[in-house]
């Protein structure tokens, strides 16, 4: 029983940081990949605003991070559609303009030898063969 109440005691003496503790980034203590630091440094040096909060860096952090992710995996879904192991532009552009929701958000956004998307108008389609219906038509007409 007293081995496990002095595991969970600090040898630090309560106050600030121990002399052992290693310093944790704020985008491990977020859980993110993304660095909430540089951010947060962006965010200042920017001037967006007099100041900024805490958490804000950490929530934009979260957004880029998942908007990212967002557009990778659809990129890499393209781009193993097209049996390729690399993402190009060409399979970022496929995957945003496919997508409802990101070719909205990303709607007036060129994206650098991405092409276009393929599309035949339809009036530039050959018109389908009324006659075969007719000829048929016409075969049960003779009898």
């Amino acid at each position: 029983m007293s081995s496990i109440t002095t595991a969970t005691k600090s040898t630090g003496g309560g106050r600030g940081k121990g002399k052992g503790s290693k310093s944790v980034s704020r985008s491990e203590k977020a859980g993110l990949q993304f660095p909430v630091g540089r951010i947060a440094r962006f965010l200042k040096k920017g001037r967006y605003a007099q100041r900024v909060g805490s958490g804000s860096p950490v929530y934009l952090s979260a957004v880029l991070e998942y908007l990212a992710a967002e557009v990778l995996e659809l990129a890499g879904n393209a781009a193993r559609d097209n049996k390729r192991n690399r993402i190009i532009p060409r399979h970022i552009q496929l995957a945003v303009r496919n997508d409802e929701e990101l070719s909205k958000l990303l709607g007036a956004v060129t994206i650098a030898n991405g092409g276009v998307m393929p599309n035949i108008h339809q009036n530039l389609l050959p018109k389908k063969a009324a006659g075969g219906k007719a000829e048929i038509g016409s075969v049960s007409q003779e009898f």
